[in-house]
């Protein structure tokens, strides 16, 4: 029986992603809700979704860059 250890590691890695943003925007938005209340956690949200923009643009970059020399490779 083989395992493919790069799946394995993948799913992992959207695992702990997925997590992450879950304490983030859920538990973090959450305390901030309920010890500041509702303007603090609307201020709150529209800053993680700001510093979380160039991330994503990072990791987009990273995807495409990894699609086109894959493709580029194929030749």
């Amino acid at each position: 029986m083989s395992r493919n250890l790069r799946d394995y590691a993948r799913k992992t890695n959207v695992r702990l992603a997925v997590g992450a943003f879950f304490l983030l925007f859920v538990v973090g938005i959450g305390l901030i809700y309920l010890i500041y209340g509702q303007w603090a956690a609307t201020l709150g949200f529209f800053c993680l979704l700001a510093a979380i923009f160039p991330v994503v643009l990072i990791l987009l970059f990273l995807f495409i860059t990894d699609w086109i020399v894959k493709r580029a490779g194929r030749e």
